[in-house]
């Protein structure tokens, strides 16, 4: 049956690719939470001043590091990019027979820590109320500037069908050996979707932030076109996950750090593990995300929504359980992602 297949490309560290069929058993009865984290909101110096040469200044409002990923619901998808400068306009338009549609959007100040301090604009458009199963082309930016036109194909609303996916982790920007493929197989239609579970660019903090924005060019031509989920892994851990927290977003209004949502006979579950390992930034993430999770699996496993996703997948950085035994933090560690923090009684 359509409904109890799911088909995936396993993207491996070093470019190793297979193809994993998934057949599961639809009686499953237990759930286990694990936990999830608060994420603290992105500092932005609002005061801060644009400091560049008015030679540039056609360069600075241009759109670059275009990306979409899932909204509220199937049928919706959010367009996110960054200008250097503030446009005075976030605006997306779109449509199935050409640009005939217009969203507005909004735009965040996200400001590097590293000594620098460099900055960019964030944007973000929502497109709802998009049909199921269209090709829908686009273009983003303002009157200042407008990104090179991209497409996505929207998705089937409907469970009785099998998503291709592509999911791998930890993928810089200098030995990314599995891009090329994936850019390829991104034009030729081949996912619904992509998950990268963590660990970006290597790091998306390094030189004051151009490692991040280097890599978001360079993702653009997969992530321009289908919906690029993500959760964050310990490289993004710099300034309280700061960059991830700006440059992506994921749906749930969690600064992307916890959702879920539905594609196919499947609910995915998408949370950070980073929270159990980088305490230092609080504990208010791990009861959130705590509380957060067993509220969407108490909903996800209804028998009514069971019957028709009787999968429910969940992903983030760090493995539940390992096969190695080199002590290092997948075997040692990881005992944290399945039962949590020792100081909470669940």
């Amino acid at each position: 049956m359509l409904s109890n297949r799911l088909n995936f490309l396993l993207l491996v560290i070093c470019g190793t690719i297979v193809w994993v069929n998934c057949v599961g058993n639809t009686e499953l009865e237990d759930f286990r939470e694990t936990k999830k984290i608060p994420a603290v909101p992105v500092e932005t110096n609002t005061t801060h001043k644009e400091k560049r040469n008015d030679e540039d200044i056609i360069s600075y409002f241009q759109p670059e590091q275009v990306h979409i990923s899932f909204g509220d619901d199937p049928l919706t998808i959010v367009v996110t990019w960054s200008t250097k400068n503030d446009t005075n306009g976030s605006i997306v338009e779109y449509g199935i027979d050409g640009l005939i549609a217009k969203k507005h959007g909004t735009s965040t100040l996200f400001v590097d820590g590293g000594y620098l301090h460099n900055f960019q604009y964030i944007h973000r458009v929502v497109l709802d109320n998009l049909r199921p199963l269209e090709t829908y082309l686009y273009h983003c930016g303002s009157d200042n500037g407008w990104s090179n036109e991209f497409w996505f194909k929207t998705v089937n609303p409907e469970e009785n069908w099998s998503p291709h996916l592509a999911v791998y982790g930890d993928m810089g920007n200098k030995n990314a050996q599995s891009l090329p493929r994936l850019q390829q197989e991104t034009q030729n239609n081949v996912y619904d979707a992509i998950i990268h579970v963590g660990d970006f660019a290597y790091d998306m903090a390094t030189q004051n932030g151009r490692v991040g924005d280097e890599f978001m060019k360079q993702i653009e031509p997969v992530a321009a076109y289908v919906p690029y989920m993500t959760v964050p892994g310990n490289h993004e851990e710099k300034y309280n996950f700061s960059h991830y927290k700006a440059r992506f977003s994921m749906p749930g209004g969690h600064e992307s750090l916890m959702y879920s949502f539905n594609m196919g006979p499947a609910h995915f579950i998408g949370f950070t593990t980073e929270a159990y390992y980088f305490i230092e930034y609080g504990l208010k993430q791990v009861i959130l995300q705590y509380e957060w999770l067993e509220n969407d699996l108490k909903e996800a496993t209804k028998p009514e929504n069971r019957a028709k996703r009787p999968w429910i997948i969940t992903f983030g950085h760090r493995p539940m359980y390992c096969s190695n035994a080199d002590k290092d933090d997948c075997t040692f560690h990881s005992t944290l992602v399945r039962v949590g923090l020792p100081i909470f009684k669940w």
